[in-house]
């Protein structure tokens, strides 16, 4: 049975690394693979992570069917040894994703991580109303996904501000392509930050983030959570010599569309097959390959 527990808004901390979870799929039907999903999470559980970011863009929810989303959930929230999960939702209609967040509401979750309705391109106003309808109907603490070159639209500052006084909006996690959007959201300290940028870890945290949600984090997963550790603690020179070697690889797992890097490498420690759905394609056999053989080595 799941051992984490929902958190209330006002107490919900999204500090530290959380992994935005990839859904390991079999290599014959491309069905999900929970007995690959348990071993990632024996994988991970030791490795200083905050918690899961379930059914994500990296997870590939997209390709999933809500029936298998609620799968994956489930499979995580009962292995994850305590670990905390944040769940994932894209869409565009409304009602869709309120009936999403109440049936959220039976499951112990640290949070909700919801983007900006995809493809619709609504006003300022609009997103407004999305996410506090969403917010208020939701019964954990609410993640902002700010990702315009997803969703198709930006989010101004003032949106976000004005968002940070709903009190189910906890957090943001920060893809807005903006470094000032960044470092103002953090000066004000109405949302705790997150990196959703693999490259702007260091920079954010160091700014006075509180951590991120990062892919590449499925490989050398103690050094990226040692870089967000060490910066909080204010050991900024051992924390340079952590994220130094980090950068070329997070350059190596998103040499191809997220997250076919990330499965190959991953399936090169014999952790999943190397699957992905359709139209998600393998990573070509020579991208980066003796750059990750080299990370691996030194790991």
């Amino acid at each position: 049975m799941p051992t984490a527990q929902t958190v209330s808004p006002s107490t919900a901390d999204f500090s530290g690394l959380w992994i935005p979870l990839i859904t390991p799929f079999t290599a014959d039907t491309r069905a999900v693979d929970h007995v690959a999903l348990k071993r990632l999470l024996a994988h991970y559980r030791q490795t200083g992570i905050a918690g899961y970011v379930v059914c994500g863009s990296t997870g590939e929810a997209a390709a999933l069917s809500k029936q298998e989303q609620w799968e994956v959930l489930e499979t995580v929230l009962e292995h994850a040894d305590g670990l905390p999960a944040i769940l994932g939702y894209s869409g565009y209609n409304l009602q869709d994703a309120l009936a999403f967040v109440r049936k959220a509401a039976d499951h112990p979750l640290h949070g909700l991580l919801v983007a900006a309705p995809h493809y619709i391109r609504p006003s300022q106003d609009g997103l407004l109303h999305w996410f506090e309808t969403i917010a208020s109907a939701a019964s954990q603490p609410v993640l902002i996904y700010d990702i315009p070159y997803r969703t198709g639209v930006e989010m101004s500052v003032q949106t976000l501000q004005h968002l940070a006084l709903h009190p189910n909006i906890q957090g943001i996690k920060d893809c807005g392509g903006s470094a000032a959007k960044t470092q103002q959201l953090i000066a004000d300290g109405q949302l705790q930050v997150l990196a959703g940028e693999d490259h702007q870890i260091f920079s954010t945290v160091a700014a006075g983030g509180r951590g991120a949600i990062a892919a590449s984090s499925h490989v050398r997963t103690e050094d990226f959570a040692a870089v967000i550790r060490l910066i909080s603690s204010g050991d900024l020179a051992e924390a340079r010599a952590h994220w130094k070697p980090l950068v070329p690889l997070v350059s190596a797992l998103f040499a191809e569309p997220n997250p076919a890097c990330i499965k190959s490498a991953l399936a090169q420690m014999g952790l999943i097959d190397n699957s992905l759905r359709e139209p998600m394609m393998p990573a070509r056999q020579a991208f980066a390959m003796d750059l990750l053989e080299k990370q691996f080595a030194t790991a």
